[in-house]
């Protein structure tokens, strides 16, 4: 299986982009997170027509994401257990749910698109529940490996944390006056792998961005974050054979500000090992 995700800026607005890299780069899987529109705006005949199943997942010109995958896809979820909404000006625990999360079986492997919340600000409203969010995906992570610690379990997406100091090379983001590189995010990114998950790609590609904002030519000058993962279980991290982070999708015609991150995995294990998870090639 040939596993990415994408944040790709407006599923419309670049529909013939993101279906020619997919074809392009033979992907089995391809997770998308701010997708901006509803789901029944979503443009399924352009993936289908490649030879895609998609499911989508969306509410508005804001947020969304998506899943789309040469084998059909399964027990869809869109929301993992707990996860919080936000509304401005909403407080209590019946805030509406945004369009951030999506999950689906597909060969063996639980997949999640996840588009996790900006923060905005230091001290908004909009941090704090960012911190919630993950939090609550950290204890869904620890339960659901808690009772199946052997699953192929994949949270891949835009998480908008730069973990490390590495990962950021934008001199307007500071330590201490912006989120994204923040104490108490990057102790949540810390929580998702002490709960279970791993950084796949990192092992095989060290340094190197992932988004790079329009503005102040930060992408001429390099000065991007690495804030797309792809965190897998054991089972899963085992299986990956390779990786690569495609930086010339940042060029070109109507970019997005974020390129494709990818993985080759091989879930097949041994022809007598019944206890491994089946997976297309």
């Amino acid at each position: 299986m040939r596993l990415a995700t994408w944040n790709v800026n407006s599923v419309r607005a670049r529909v013939d982009r993101i279906v020619d890299f997919a074809v392009r780069e033979h992907i089995d899987v391809l997770a998308m997170q701010e997708i901006k529109c509803k789901a029944e705006q979503f443009p399924f005949e352009a993936f289908e027509d490649a030879g895609f199943h998609v499911e989508a997942h969306g509410f508005s010109q804001w947020n969304g994401v998506a899943i789309a995958s040469r084998e059909p896809l399964t027990d869809v979820q869109t929301a993992f257990p707990g996860m919080p909404g936000f509304a401005k000006d909403h407080e209590g625990p019946d805030a509406p749910l945004e369009a951030r999360a999506i999950g689906a079986t597909v060969g063996g492997v639980r997949v999640w698109s996840l588009y996790v919340p900006n923060g905005r600000a230091l001290g908004d409203p909009h941090y704090y529940y960012k911190l919630e969010w993950l939090s609550a995906l950290q204890q869904y992570v620890q339960d659901e490996l808690g009772r199946n610690p052997d699953e192929a379990l994949a949270l891949v997406g835009d998480f908008n944390i730069a973990p490390t100091d590495a990962d950021n090379g934008d001199p307007t983001i500071v330590q201490g006056f912006a989120t994204h590189v923040s104490p108490p995010e990057r102790e949540a990114f810390a929580a998702l792998e002490a709960a279970g998950l791993q950084d796949v790609v990192r092992p095989r590609i060290p340094t190197g961005f992932t988004y790079w904002d329009y503005k102040q030519l930060r992408f001429p000058r390099n000065e991007g974050l690495r804030i797309d993962f792809i965190l897998g279980s054991h089972s899963f991290a085992a299986a990956v054979t390779g990786a690569a982070i495609h930086r010339e999708e940042r060029k070109g015609k109507a970019p997005s500000d974020h390129v494709p991150v990818v993985v080759d995995l091989d879930l097949t294990g041994p022809e007598d090992d019944d206890d491994r998870p089946m997976i297309f090639g």
